[in-house]
């Protein structure tokens, strides 16, 4: 039976996998992300205020404008998607991006989650930060970076901010200017991208981030 209760918190509670399934599988519980490890359970809320779902449609967007500019790179992308190793970690990006083959997919009568111990970890993950910066800057991106992912961005929607991160050799997150999982997209331009939301409509910023990478090759 289930102890705890599926209520968003600012801090861990501890919490068994079984706790965490149960609460995964409750009706409401898609208004909530749900992040687990070592014992442990985040309960973050799912509701999206303006910024943050602006935010929100923007970022496929400018993966949808890449893609196009770039065909020769394959990206899939499963915004918001539950990825989980089973009794040990589970975690809930707001971005999560594959590149090339291999991609998670799902057959009749298995889970409905992305299962890290049958599938690859995605190449990129992010999150849009309107109330949870600190956690996102600090904890999760350990979360992430031990389940070898190899780019992480943060995204800080009330100071228009983009961070990015680039796991190294001895599988910790550098800040980075340029990303990996995007050939030599420039952190400089996607935070350019990022600060025109304060003017301008998500769909506006899209069309201006196509016209800034035209000339790249």
């Amino acid at each position: 039976m289930c102890q705890i209760t599926l209520k968003p918190t600012q801090q861990w509670q501890q919490a068994t996998w079984q706790d965490y399934e149960a609460l995964r599988d409750e009706e409401n519980s898609d208004r909530c992300k749900l992040f687990f490890d070592n014992q442990r359970l985040w309960v973050e809320r799912g509701a999206e205020g303006i910024n943050h779902a602006q935010f929100s449609a923007l970022i496929p967007m400018l993966f949808a404008v890449w893609a196009a500019k770039f065909p020769n790179v394959k990206l899939s992308t499963f915004g918001g998607c539950q990825l989980e190793k089973k009794g040990r970690r589970a975690i809930a990006p707001d971005i999560v991006v594959y590149v090339g083959e291999d991609v998670p997919t799902r057959k009749t009568g298995q889970s409905r989650f992305i299962d890290l111990d049958n599938w690859r970890s995605p190449n990129l993950v992010g999150e849009i930060s309107d109330t949870t910066l600190v956690i996102d800057l600090d904890e999760k991106k350990r979360l992430y970076a031990d389940l070898g992912i190899s780019e992480y961005w943060v995204i800080d929607v009330r100071a228009y901010r983009l961070f990015a991160f680039k796991l190294d050799e001895t599988g910790v997150y550098q800040q980075c200017e340029v990303s990996h999982v995007l050939p030599n997209l420039a952190i400089a331009l996607l935070e350019q991208t990022v600060e025109l939301l304060a003017t301008k409509t998500n769909t506006e910023t899209a069309i201006w981030f196509s016209q800034q990478i035209a000339t790249y090759s």
